[in-house]
């Protein structure tokens, strides 16, 4: 079954590094916050649940509050959140949570990154195209970001 067009988005960048560099600068939270553009409380693990304050401009009042669903070494990294999450007094723990995937692939002049987020048919009707569209350009700005990340000199 194919996901429809406001389900799923998809991104990919060649990052001209080794899987175990772009894997580093994925799955280190530390490291991680410092290119996605936040401050993040507490290590990637499965099953982990980490947030922390973005730090990007614009949205510097809201949470980045992820849930690590999968970490296959140097291949696979995949979280929960909830994009869009705009009420601090909101609980979103109980509302359907978009899954975003990250997968590395031996590229000849590096490594093929590929994020894809999915789950958007999930939220309300009323929000669904604004969180959709919000995250197409967020996506297109975060693989310029990891990539100019792990190799600053290209």
């Amino acid at each position: 079954m194919n996901a429809s067009s406001t389900d799923r988005i998809e991104k990919q960048v060649l990052v001209r590094a080794s899987h175990e560099n772009v894997w580093h600068t994925l799955t280190d939270s530390e490291v991680f916050g410092n290119w996605f553009g936040a401050k993040l409380d507490g290590e990637f693990g499965t099953g982990a649940r980490v947030r922390g304050p973005l730090n990007i401009e614009g949205v510097e009042h809201l949470t980045l509050d992820i849930t690590i669903e999968k970490m296959e070494p140097k291949h696979l990294f995949s979280w929960r959140w909830h994009p869009g999450a705009m009420d601090p007094d909101f609980n979103y723990s109980t509302k359907p949570s978009p899954l975003v995937v990250f997968e590395l692939e031996d590229a000849v002049d590096g490594t093929m990154l590929t994020v894809v987020e999915t789950g958007f048919d999930k939220k309300p009707f009323e929000r669904r195209m604004e969180v959709f569209d919000r995250n197409t350009n967020g996506w297109e700005a975060q693989i310029t970001r990891i990539s100019e990340y792990v190799c600053p000199t290209l």
